[in-house]
């Protein structure tokens, strides 16, 4: 007699997955798959300064004066350039499709609409790196300034070469999406340091040590933190 009370009941949170949620572990949405086509379009097309340009990246790992010799050239330098925007595609991909960057509201939106705000975030911290470049532009030994802010082009480009073959190994291996983002994560932790350290290094060549210092803090960690702490806390 008083297990009747408990013999019965209503289920009031919904049995399927919300409709957000359930199209993420669909795959690919739309507008990803079309992405991936663009960005593989572009890469071919931009192939020849890829080739161009890949001498030069390794040098600029190895020693600051790498980035001197790349900037010197006016072909390999616009090589750079080019190659680094045609990786912003395959960059916000792999930030959406592993989760880079995540925000709890984030997964309210649809695959579409989610690729779009990862994309839109992306973008505005570049312009607030932009900005922010601008705004501190020395009137004095400008040219160290800016090979030091175009070092991140050619950083991002080897971060993205190697993200990119991480992906694939990890593919290969069938590894699951969490341990991709622990080693895509570690990977560009990496990578960030060691173009913080040449970067430092670039602008020490017409900077004081605390100039340097107060230029990295302006120019790359106080936009970072913006982009981190947000991502932590939300």
């Amino acid at each position: 007699m008083l297990d009747d009370p408990f013999k019965s009941g209503q289920l009031l949170l919904p049995d399927t997955q919300p409709e957000a949620v359930a199209a993420a572990g669909e795959g690919l949405s739309l507008a990803a798959s079309i992405l991936v086509a663009v960005s593989v379009l572009l890469f071919l097309l931009a192939l020849r300064s890829f080739l161009n340009v890949l001498p030069y990246l390794s040098d600029s790992i190895l020693r600051a004066r790498g980035s001197a010799a790349l900037e010197n050239s006016v072909r390999v330098s616009r090589d750079r350039n080019l190659v680094a925007a045609v990786f912003l595609v395959p960059a916000i991909l792999l930030i959406y499709r592993y989760r880079l960057f995540d925000i709890a509201w984030f997964d309210t939106l649809t695959p579409d609409m989610r690729i779009a705000a990862v994309a839109g975030v992306f973008l505005v911290f570049l312009f607030v790196r932009f900005l922010l470049y601008r705004w501190f532009r020395p009137r004095r030994r400008y040219d160290d300034y800016q090979m030091a802010y175009r070092a991140g082009y050619t950083f991002f480009i080897l971060l993205m070469i190697l993200a990119l073959l991480t992906v694939g190994v990890c593919y290969v291996l069938h590894l699951s999406d969490l341990t991709v983002k622990t080693i895509l994560l570690v990977e560009t932790g990496v990578m960030y340091l060691l173009y913080l350290f040449r970067r430092g290094q670039i602008l020490s060549m017409s900077c004081n040590s605390l100039t340097t210092f107060l230029y990295l803090c302006a120019l790359e960690l106080l936009p970072t933190a913006l982009l981190v702490v947000p991502a932590v806390i939300l």
